[in-house]
């Protein structure tokens, strides 16, 4: 028969193009699109192991769940399960590192080099017949920049600021750190480690990679943000409690900075009615630097073997 497998919320990283056959070969597997919370103890009553992406696992979930023995995180961040209660349960908790760096870093590019061309507004114009009737060979919307030269400021230094810096140094970027630990990394030797107020005064692109912790939380806020360039450009990518919102949105408004490029929010779905929505120099994309369809291959790979591992006895990527 095998173990009982239930994945609470598996429509985020499996809306229906890929399969779930590397887990299905492990044992009795059930896939449920979106479990709400108070819904977990019912439908992972039988399960041996339970994978989650988003949906919380607290400990009062837990003391219903008598028959679980693993958690697996579909993702790197594990605050929605309360790992401490599990420990206390022998419950064994994994995440799956790493499986998206490379399509994080690209979006962290996307979303500056729409700021630098605006390829989406200058692509309507033409469409809108503008180009047909101009007067002149080119026309542009709004200004163009250059990025070879800038210097971008990476907050956090893990793999995605890590190949963000790759990214960065392959456009002739200067490229300035900031990290609780400088490490020299090979083939990164040339970046520059500097104090938060420095990479902040310096930076014409900040990007922020760092994890959510007490002292991460809303360190963008009013006064860092006074600290930046009024032609500076903030890139979140990382977690939205990152960034005092209220305060961006009336920098953005104001002109104190230039622009922002966001994928993350403090609260998601954010509010129809979120400060940072509709701003003409703000672009919000939803969640999505994670999701290539590659990126969601290696994590459902990468889930797989952290749970084959537990049966066959071995722990791997144990978060608890």
């Amino acid at each position: 028969m095998g173990m009982k497998i239930v994945v609470l919320d598996g429509y985020a990283t499996n809306p229906g193009d890929m399969s779930w056959q590397p887990l299905e070969r492990l044992g009795r597997l059930t896939v449920y699109d979106r479990t709400k919370a108070e819904e977990v103890a019912e439908r992972a009553a039988e399960a041996e192991a339970v994978l989650t992406n988003k949906t919380p696992i607290d400990a009062e979930a837990l003391n219903r769940l008598p028959k679980l023995r693993y958690i697996g995180v579909l993702a790197t961040g594990y605050n929605i399960v309360d790992i401490e209660a599990a420990a206390k349960r022998g419950i064994v908790v994994t995440n799956v590192p790493d499986y998206s760096s490379m399509s994080v870093a690209q979006l962290v590019f996307a979303l500056i080099l729409e700021h630098c061309h605006r390829v989406q507004r200058h692509a309507d114009a033409v469409n809108a017949g503008e180009w047909a009737a101009s007067p002149d060979f080119t026309f542009s919307k709004s200004p163009l920049v250059e990025l070879a030269g800038k210097t971008i400021g990476i907050v956090g230094f893990g793999e995605i600021g890590r190949q963000t810096a790759r990214l960065a140094t392959a456009f002739g970027m200067n490229v300035m750190v900031h990290t609780r630990t400088e490490k020299r990394v090979a083939g990164l030797e040339h970046v520059s480690y500097v104090t938060l107020e420095e990479l902040l005064r310096r930076s014409d692109i900040v990007s922020l990679h760092c994890p959510l912790t007490p002292e991460t939380k809303e360190m963008i806020n009013r006064e860092t943000i006074a600290m930046m360039k009024r032609t500076a450009l903030l890139i979140n990518t990382a977690r939205g409690g990152h960034i005092a919102e209220a305060d961006l949105a009336e920098a953005l408004r104001e002109g104190r900075i230039a622009g922002a490029g966001l994928d993350v929010l403090s609260v998601e779905p954010p509010a129809a009615d979120h400060p940072l929505i509709g701003l003409d120099n703000c672009i919000v994309t939803p969640h999505i630097a994670w999701a290539t369809r590659e990126a969601r291959a290696r994590l459902i790979g990468m889930a797989a073997f952290n749970l084959e591992r537990f049966i066959a006895g071995e722990t791997v990527n144990r978060v608890n």
